[in-house]
């Protein structure tokens, strides 16, 4: 169930609908150097998921990407009860149940600093999406800022992501962009980003970018 996509890197990818559309939604994992794994937007919780995650190494931390990515949290959490859970600002207050003991801040964890960089996407306060570099493999790891879905899908998904404006393309959908508040603190994030050293880009939803990426997140975001 798990694919290596790096030293270190792995991830698992399953179906999701959201509003008709079959989105997917991918579950990205790396070992850290004490050797626990870093579970970021976990998909459906599995025995036999799990037990490929133990077999790599213990789930030392789980990671919630934006105040939206919540909807396996709850099968996951109560597995681990020593885990650690990051979320971002505001999300504790949204999702009481989630018992969130670290919040996302500007500088990564001790736990993972030097494999990751991470940073706060501003100007969406009711997104507060964080994206993360992981440093070894220059992947950069999202989960709604960008879409890239392709003609794969269902014949209804295909009509509803057309009006979403993010079937076979890569970028951002309406239903995201509806959420920027502040256009010049996403650019200023988003040159921020941009800085960073990466080639590819992990998904949360849709084919992942294996190369060539700064380019092509840079293109998605030119209506900044």
């Amino acid at each position: 169930m798990l694919l290596q996509l790096h030293d270190h890197l792995w991830e698992n990818d399953e179906p999701l609908t959201v509003l008709g559309m079959a989105l997917g939604h991918r579950m990205t994992v790396a070992r850290l150097p004490d050797g626990s794994l870093w579970v970021h937007s976990p998909v459906a919780y599995d025995a036999e998921l799990a037990a490929e995650l133990d077999a790599l190494g213990p789930v030392s931390q789980i990671v919630a990407p934006n105040c939206m990515h919540d909807t396996y949290l709850s099968g996951w959490l109560p597995k681990y009860p020593r885990v650690r859970f990051h979320a971002p600002p505001g999300f504790a207050k949204r999702y009481p149940h989630l018992p969130v003991t670290d919040t996302l801040g500007a500088e990564p964890p001790e736990a993972w600093g030097g494999v990751f960089d991470q940073h706060l996407m501003r100007g969406m306060p009711v997104l507060n999406e964080f994206v993360f570099l992981h440093r070894p493999s220059r992947t950069l790891i999202v989960a709604d800022l960008t879409f890239n879905l392709g003609s794969d899908m269902p014949w209804l998904s295909r009509q509803l992501c057309r009006l979403n404006g993010c079937y076979c393309r890569f970028g951002p959908s309406r239903m995201f962009k509806s959420v920027i508040r502040d256009q010049a603190a996403l650019r200023r994030s988003l040159e921020h980003v941009l800085g960073w050293d990466f080639d590819g880009i992990v998904l949360s939803h849709g084919a992942n970018v294996v190369s060539g990426a700064k380019e092509a997140l840079r293109e998605a975001y030119g209506f900044l």
